[in-house]
Parts: structure tokens; C-alpha cells; sequence
């Protein structure tokens, strides 16, 4: 009489540790010239300029009165709440990433974030426990915007966004065309509820990280160009990273040149 096995468990556990060697090898992908604080070039075209300062006015005034203080707030909790919320909505992100690793034709990056999304949503219970990072699996971002960069679409004017804050077109573009991507579908109510808790976590975590740079820009002349610019060199500069298929470290003497959407 056959011996049966969990075959289960030991296909998973085949599957994880394959994923890990892959995903290991492929960590190594160069970074785009790591430790330097060299910018890509970008232009601002901004020929809406009115209406986008009015757009502007009203997203400053909701960031003031709500984001802020929540992301303030949040700051002030345990750091090591903050790092689980923070892996949760990275880690819920990663497919997205790989799609765009994917449409910008990067194979190692795209093995990477499917190695870490696998390994950290399972021994990394959901994402909470950024595992892949343990084991040198660097995490990097892509989005639509990007992508669109990577296949030398150009910017466009900017458009300031409702309660999204400022992008060019192909940034705003690629905004709307993320929400229509979900690549888990809404067929279970446990996944549409971690979704929504993605979306408030990752709304909150931004926020809070972006909390030193934008306090450093209100001090400038004009906070709107300033912020403006600053996310049109941050956004030149992610494109430049995925032309060069980079996983890049952040680096702190460089937080200057880099921006975040309010």
C-alpha cells in the first residue's frame, strides 16, 4: 500500500524556498548609482497654473486640518506598529509592482517582488514582517507613471489633483489606471477588507513619511512650486531608476532631492 505525503505543505515549502534562491540571485540587480545623490534632469510645464494653485488651495487646507495632524498622530506611535503598517501596505502593493516590472520588460525585478510578496505574505504573516528584507531581498517600487516613463511617453503639463495632490499627465494618468487595476478582485470579503485597510494604512503611512520634507517646503517662499518641483525631480528621477532596472536603496543625505505627493 503508497505512502501518501502532505503534499501540500511540501509543495508550498518547495515553492518558498525556490522563490527565496531566485529572488536572492536577482537582489543583486545593479542600483542606480548607489550613495550618489546625482538627479535626472526634468521641466515643469505648467500652463494651468491658476487653476491648479485653486486645486491646490483645497487640498492644503483637507492635508492641514486632516492628514497632517492623523499622520502626526501616528508618528507618535510605537515604531514598531508604524514598521507593520508600513510592510502591510508595501507588501500589498507588490503585485502591482510586478505587473510593472512585467510591462517594462525588467524579468530579475519582476522575480524579485514575486519572491518577496510570496515569502512575506506567508512567513511574514500577511506582509506585517518584512522577512524578504531580512534576507536581503531588496524591495523597489514601480507604478503605471513610471512605466509610462520607461517607454519615453513624456510628462506632459501638471494637473493638480483632488486630494491627490500635484503630477504631471502621465503620473495623473497612470494614477487612474492603478485604481483600475486590482489584481485580487473583489470576489472575497476577507481580501476587499484588507483592502480597505491597505488603502487607510497606506493613505496615514505616506502621509507620515512625507511629514520632514513637506514641514521643510511650507518654509519656502511659495509652498506650491516648491512641492510642485520637488515631486517633478523625485518623479524624473523613479524613471531614471526603472530605465536603469534598479532596486535603490534609500539613501538620507539625498531626502532633499526627493519629494512626496501630499
Amino acid at each position: 500500500m503508497p505512502i501518501t505525503k502532505p503534499a501540500p505543505l511540501f509543495v508550498r515549502s518547495t515553492v518558498v524556498v525556490v522563490l527565496t534562491a531566485l529572488a536572492s540571485g536577482c537582489s543583486s540587480t545593479p542600483a542606480a548609482k548607489p550613495g550618489s545623490c546625482e538627479s535626472a534632469n526634468y521641466t515643469v510645464h505648467d500652463p494651468a497654473e491658476p487653476v491648479n494653485r485653486g486645486i491646490f488651495a483645497f487640498n492644503r487646507t483637507v492635508d492641514d486640518y486632516a492628514l497632517a495632524p492623523v499622520a502626526r498622530g501616528y508618528r507618535k506611535l510605537p515604531e514598531t506598529f508604524q514598521a507593520g503598517v508600513h510592510n502591510f501596505v508595501a507588501n500589498f502593493g507588490e503585485p502591482k509592482v510586478f505587473i510593472n516590472d512585467l510591462l517594462q520588460g525588467n524579468a530579475q525585478r519582476s522575480v524579485n517582488t514575486l519572491g518577496r510578496f510570496v515569502i512575506n505574505t506567508t512567513a511574514g504573516i500577511v506582509g506585517l514582517i518584512d522577512v524578504s528584507g531580512k534576507l536581503g531581498i531588496e524591495r523597489h517600487k514601480a507604478d503605471f507613471g513610471q512605466t509610462f516613463g520607461v517607454w519615453n511617453v513624456a510628462p506632459g503639463p501638471i494637473v493638480e489633483l483632488p486630494l491627490l495632490g500635484s503630477a504631471n499627465l502621465r503620473d495623473a494618468t497612470g494614477e487612474v489606471l492603478s485604481f483600475a487595476v486590482d489584481p485580487f478582485g473583489d470576489n472575497s470579503s476577507t481580501v476587499e477588507t484588507l483592502g480597505t485597510i491597505n488603502t487607510v494604512g497606506g493613505v496615514v503611512d505616506g502621509r507620515a513619511e512625507a511629514l520632514p520634507l513637506t514641514d521643510q517646503l511650507q518654509a519656502e517662499p511659495d509652498y506650491y512650486v516648491a512641492l510642485r518641483d520637488a515631486t517633478a525631480q523625485r518623479r524624473a528621477d523613479f524613471v531614471a531608476q526603472g530605465k536603469l532596472g534598479a532596486v535603490v536603496q534609500d539613501n538620507p543625505q539625498c531626502e532633499d532631492g526627493a519629494a512626496a505627493d501630499e
